[in-house]
């Protein structure tokens, strides 16, 4: 019998072991990413929550000056603005989780004739911002109201 000499084969298992380390660092990093974005948008969500919080606490504070009898100084300044160049305050104060945004309220008014009674119609916008850059969040809601 002839015994055939059998060539060893070397560097086979070294290339494979390699290359499984790669890919399984390369799904490691992705699973990183991918939390992160998701823990992220998260975030953006939640603040996005409050800035809608802050910019309704500025339409409230808005409705309540403008419909409170006798009217304060910004219905006031309100009755004198139109809605093409409205009257603005910023509203500092909020407390919790809303103290860091900027709200901004701003209202304009018109006066109208109703079957001959006058009818003032008010255009608030309020709007609310945190934030900066990509990270910045912010809402705006309007309401028009009528006395």
């Amino acid at each position: 019998m002839s015994t055939m000499s059998r060539k060893p084969q070397t560097g086979f298992t070294l290339a494979a072991a390699i290359f499984l380390v790669v890919v399984l660092a390369a799904l490691g990093a992705f699973a990183v990413t991918v939390s992160g974005l998701n823990q992220g948008s998260s975030a953006l969500d939640l603040q996005g929550s409050r800035a809608y919080q802050a910019a309704r606490a500025g339409i409230e504070w808005g409705a309540y000056q403008v419909l409170q009898p006798p009217p304060g100084p910004y219905a006031t300044a309100c009755i004198g603005a139109s809605y093409a160049a409205p009257t603005s305050q910023s509203l500092s104060g909020l407390a919790g989780t809303l103290s860091p945004f900027t709200v901004t309220v701003t209202c304009g008014s018109s006066l109208y004739s109703e079957g001959g009674a006058p009818v003032r119609v008010y255009q608030i916008v309020s709007t609310a911002t945190a934030g900066a850059g990509a990270f910045q969040v912010e809402r705006q809601l309007q309401v028009m109201l009528a006395n």
